[in-house]
């Protein structure tokens, strides 16, 4: 992200826009900015035109919130940091257990990428993946997650079908070996979806709702 985007935003999100619209004049945040006022209105323009930011001009005041691809924007730069001051070989992210859409199990029992996960993981996973949602405060480790070194499950075509490669990220849950896999076309998710050769939900006792550790490497 463009450095002045990225200031100007971060300044935003300290007064609340994240959350909600805040109220501010070009002349208070040019000066919070230590920018004219001309340069601050030129500046909030410039994060409308790349949908960072929205508003509403009010009577007095515009009011101006941070927009879903803005924050996307906040918690890429804020994994980066992450990763500069934090540095570590595994991160670990809460997840609530969730029921996908049946989904994992189509593609896990598909023979060009069953075969591939037990030649690159070591083991023939489960009939399906195991579905965490991650909170708010986790989401920016999956930006880190994704930015780190992962073995990855070739993509191939059959019946006029393509299929993508599939990212694979080795991790643990209690202890026991697993994966959290991602499309390589996929962008954006709060939900992680996991392989392991046990039936996890069995293994370890839980059901929809229980909070999940799983320790992911990052190396």
């Amino acid at each position: 992200m463009n450095e002045k985007f990225s200031i100007a935003l971060r300044r935003i999100a300290v007064m609340g826009g994240m959350t909600d619209y805040v109220s501010m004049s070009s002349r208070e945040f040019g000066k919070d900015l230590g920018i004219s006022q001309q340069s601050a209105s030129k500046r909030i323009l410039e994060l409308l035109d790349e949908n960072l930011i929205e508003r509403d001009l009010g009577a007095r005041k515009q009011r101006i919130k941070i927009t879903p691809l803005g924050v996307e924007a906040l918690r890429q730069e804020y994994s980066e940091y992450q990763m500069i001051f934090d540095s570590k070989n595994s991160i670990t992210i809460t997840g609530t257990l969730v029921t996908g859409m049946g989904e994992g199990q189509y593609y896990v029992n598909q023979p060009g990428y069953r075969s591939q996960f037990e030649e690159k993981l070591g083991y023939i996973p489960f009939d399906g993946t195991l579905n965490l949602k991650v909170g708010q405060k986790d989401l920016p480790k999956i930006e880190i997650m994704r930015r780190s070194r992962s073995v990855v499950v070739e993509g191939f075509q059959h019946e006029e079908r393509t299929f993508g490669d599939v990212r694979c990220y080795p991790a643990t849950i209690k202890n026991l070996e697993c994966a959290v896999t991602i499309p390589s076309r996929s962008h954006y998710t709060d939900t992680l979806e996991v392989l392991c050769k046990y039936n996890l939900r069995h293994t370890l006792g839980i059901s929809d709702g229980d909070q999940v550790e799983i320790h992911i490497s990052v190396e």
